[in-house]
């Protein structure tokens, strides 16, 4: 008995060289691929940060505008509580003056009296 040939006669080997040509353009693939998701992984971050720019400008203007808004509220606020403002009030100037005010003095309390 003859043993078994390794290889078929049908069988191809491939050579050296063509292995190396094969795994050369196996690992450029490789590496095209990870270069095209890692540009679009960074363009996607870059889009998320200049929204989040934008969102924040638009906040910070915002914020500035209800600053102002408050500034001005606080200001008519103190404009009405202005003491000029109270005494020309209409409703101040109908009250009638007391006559023989008794004012309080010491500890005693008013209920005593």
């Amino acid at each position: 008995m003859t043993p078994p040939p390794y290889h078929s006669s049908n069988t191809k080997r491939s050579t050296l060289a063509e292995l190396v040509d094969q795994s050369t353009i196996l690992l450029m693939v490789a590496i095209g691929s990870l270069i095209l998701i890692l540009a679009l992984l960074i363009l996607f971050h870059e889009n998320a940060n200049a929204t989040k720019g934008y969102k924040l400008r638009t906040l910070e203007y915002q914020r500035t505008q209800l600053l102002l808004e408050e500034e001005i509220q606080q200001m008519q606020i103190a404009e009405q509580q202005a003491l000029e403002q109270l005494q020309e009030d209409p409703k101040i100037k109908s009250m009638v003056q007391a006559k023989n005010p008794t004012y309080v003095t010491g500890v005693e309390a008013v209920a005593v009296r």
